[in-house]
C-alpha cells in the first residue's frame, strides 16, 4: 500500500522559540528551553543536534514511505530556507510548507519571498499557546488575527495548515476555523493533530469535529498517540478517537502523519504506522485514503 507521511519536520539547526523561551540544542538529540526544561528532540541514530532531509529520507525508505509533507512551527524554529533546500533536493519525495510570524513589522515582505522566490504553496500557522504563536503573543481570533495572509493564501490557490492546540487553550478555536472555511470555500484547510486531544477531551473532540465537518477541511493524525501519553502501545484511545473522527467527518477527511522526529523519542515509526492498520473494523479503502489518497489530494 502506498503511504504518505502527512506531517513531518526537518531542521539543520534547532532554533525554537515558544512559551518557554528560546530552545538550544545540547547534543545527543536533546535540547534545553530557556526556562531550563529539557526535551528529547531527535531519536538515536538520526542526528545529534539536527534532523536533516537525508535523515528523514532514510527513515522513510526504511518504512517504505513514498512521500512526506514538511511542516514547520515554533517548536523547532522556523526552517523556511532549509525546507525549501531539502524539497529541491528531493522533489519527488517531499513537499514543504512555509511559515512566518504574521505579526512581524515586515511580514508582507516575508510572505512575498516565501511564496515568490522560494516557491512555497502551503502556509502553516502554529497558533497554540504551548508551542506556537500564542505562547509569545497576545491571544487573537484566528479568523481575524491571521488576515490578510489567509486571504492571500486562498487567492493564490494554496493550502492552509493550522495548529490550534488542545481543548482548553485560548488558541483552540474551531468556530473561527469554520468561519475561515466558509469565507474561503475553495481553499483547502488542514487542522493538525486531530485537535491535539487528551484522554479527558472526548466530548470536546466530538463537538469540535461537528463544527469542522466542512467540504474544505481535513484533519491530520500526527502525534495523536503522543498527546494521549502515558498510554502506550497499542494506542487504544488513539484508535478510538480516530474512529470517532471517521464517523463524524468521514475517512476521506483524515490524513495520517507522524510528527517526526521528536515523537520518535517515545514511540517507533513502525508502531505509529501499525496502530492505524489495527483500528478495529477499518476497511482497506479507508486505510488507503487515510494513509495516501487524502494527503495526495490536499498537498501534491
Amino acid at each position: 500500500m502506498k503511504i504518505i507521511d502527512g506531517h513531518a519536520h526537518v531542521f539543520e539547526t534547532l532554533k525554537g522559540f515558544a512559551a518557554r523561551g528560546e530552545l538550544r540544542a545540547i547534543g545527543k538529540g536533546l535540547a534545553r528551553w530557556s526556562n531550563g526544561d529539557v526535551d528529547a528532540m531527535i531519536p538515536e541514530g538520526y542526528g545529534d543536534r539536527e534532523f536533516t532531509g537525508e535523515s528523514l529520507i532514510r527513515l522513510m525508505d526504511k518504512n517504505q514511505i513514498e512521500r512526506a509533507v514538511l511542516l514547520q512551527g515554533s517548536y523547532y524554529g522556523f526552517q523556511n530556507e532549509y525546507t525549501a533546500e531539502v524539497v529541491s533536493q528531493y522533489p519527488d519525495r517531499l513537499v514543504g510548507a512555509a511559515t512566518f510570524d504574521p505579526f512581524c513589522r515586515r511580514a508582507d515582505e516575508l510572505y512575498q519571498r516565501l511564496f515568490g522566490e522560494l516557491g512555497f504553496r502551503i502556509l502553516k500557522f502554529e497558533s497554540s499557546t504551548g508551542g506556537g504563536l500564542m505562547g509569545y503573543h497576545k491571544d487573537y481570533p484566528l479568523d481575524i488575527g491571521l488576515e490578510p495572509w489567509i486571504g492571500k493564501t486562498a487567492s493564490a490557490g494554496h493550502t492552509l495548515v493550522l495548529d490550534m492546540g488542545s481543548p482548553g487553550m485560548s488558541s483552540f478555536q474551531p468556530e473561527a476555523v469554520r468561519n475561515i472555511a466558509q469565507k474561503y470555500p475553495e481553499m483547502k484547510i488542514v487542522i493538525c493533530h486531530l485537535l491535539a486531544c487528551h484522554k479527558q477531551d472526548e466530548e470536546a473532540l466530538k463537538q469540535a469535529l461537528e463544527i469542522l465537518t466542512l467540504p474544505n477541511v481535513w484533519l491530520d493524525l500526527a502525534a495523536v498517540p503522543f498527546n494521549l501519553m502515558p498510554e502506550r502501545w497499542p494506542f487504544h484511545t488513539a484508535q478510538y478517537y480516530i474512529g470517532i473522527a471517521k464517523e463524524i467527518v468521514g475517512y476521506d477527511k483524515l490524513i495520517w502523519g507522524t510528527d517526526a522526529p521528536s515523537v520518535l523519542c517515545h514511540e517507533s515509526y513502525q508502531d505509529l504506522l501499525k496502530y492505524v492498520f489495527e483500528i478495529p473494523g477499518i476497511k482497506e479503502e479507508e486505510l488507503s485514503a487515510i494513509l495516501y489518497q487524502n494527503a495526495r489530494d490536499v498537498y501534491f
